[in-house]
């Protein structure tokens, strides 16, 4: 009696095995596809921790000079002087810079966190507002409409957006919005800063707006996929308990995806905090003063170093570009520390429980 091949039942018929080399070689490749796939999920892991890290120290180490000789008052001041070219070159703790040269940010940083301020209240009703309308309110077609025309806001090149607004829409807001408003205000202490000249259109609440339009888009789009998400079951709950569209929307579907909404949110911050072109084309770009009022000219940490860099790479002892690599390092520890607080407000809310039912 010859000994015959191993057989196995399959679909209730008996086959063939496979051959020892066949499965040798199904090993090989499923232990080189999990190489593969760790290797792969590793260097994505890595590669944006070094990536951020690099691009940490080398700020820190291009800036080390300008943090030291600037230091602390670097944070208050409003001297904004490059010292002279032309000059000697004096040598303070072993730091060569030019002759009167005299850096503050204080300026930059009121610009900077109050213009993307102005942008986030004006930006984040109108976004959730816009995604509960999409989602809720138009028929299919014409949300999907919609939906397309802000995916095509976002990707508009960030120089377009800023050159309509040093043509058209500055000029339209200081002359039919702003200035009426400034000549009505009252001279209090709190509301003077909404009075005075309105200007031309290039300032701190223009750029604010501008940031908005920018950052609308952003968050209304990733708000409108959120929004999807949510289950119809709990809605239809909700109107069925005795509901408006209102409640069920205030008490159902926004807590229901709110910890996505503030990464949104997030996500429109870090555009708003880290834009250049824009806000460098209708900001004003002064630096060195405080904004006397909310209309006046301003600068940012972005729109500096992209409106200075071109001079201090020029400049002959490097400590002007020093000094733009240390605004760029604290903008670096102002997004962080958005970021962080952001994450950690997550946490907090995500583990809340969904309040339901009228006057809860």
């Amino acid at each position: 009696m010859t000994d015959s091949a191993p057989t196995f039942a399959r679909g209730g018929e008996a086959g063939p095995g496979p051959s020892p080399r066949a499965a040798l070689g199904g090993l090989r490749s499923r232990l080189g596809d999990g190489f593969a796939v760790r290797l792969l999920g590793g260097a994505g892991a890595l590669i944006p921790a070094l990536a951020l890290v690099f691009i940490v120290v080398s700020l820190v180490l291009e800036a080390l000079p300008a943090i030291r000789l600037n230091g602390w008052s670097f944070f208050s001041s409003s001297a904004w002087n490059p010292g002279s070219g032309y000059g000697a070159v004096v040598t303070t703790h072993g730091i060569p810079h030019p002759q009167g040269s005299d850096f503050g940010a204080g300026p930059l940083i009121l610009g900077t966190l109050v213009s993307s301020a102005i942008a986030l209240v004006i930006a984040v009703p109108v976004s959730i507002g816009a995604a509960l309308v999409i989602v809720e309110r138009l028929p299919r077609r014409v949300s999907y409409l919609i939906g397309l025309f802000l995916e095509l806001l976002a990707g508009i090149p960030s120089v377009i957006v800023g050159l309509w607004g040093v043509l058209t829409f500055g000029p339209f807001i200081s002359q039919h919005v702003t200035g009426p408003i400034a000549r009505v205000m009252p001279d209090v202490p709190v509301l003077r800063y909404f009075s005075g000249s309105a200007g031309t259109g290039l300032g701190l609440l223009n750029s604010g707006l501008i940031l908005a339009i920018m950052v609308i888009p952003i968050i209304a789009a990733t708000t409108r996929d959120l929004f999807r998400q949510v289950p119809i079951l709990p809605r239809e709950g909700a109107l069925a308990l005795g509901m408006s569209d209102w409640e069920s929307a205030r008490r159902i579907t926004i807590p229901w995806v709110r910890s996505g909404i503030i990464g949104a949110v997030v996500l429109g911050l870090g555009r708003a905090l880290g834009e250049t072109i824009a806000v460098a084309m209708v900001s004003g770009s002064i630096t060195g003063q405080y904004p006397s009022n909310i209309y006046a000219a301003m600068s940012t940490f972005a729109a500096t170093i992209v409106n200075q860099l071109d001079g201090a790479l020029g400049e002959a002892t490097g400590f002007w570009l020093k000094t733009l690599a240390e605004c760029g390092l604290v903008l670096m520890v102002i997004t962080l520390i958005a970021n962080i607080a952001a994450r950690l407000l997550v946490r907090k809310v995500s583990g809340a429980a969904l309040p339901v039912g009228r006057g809860l």
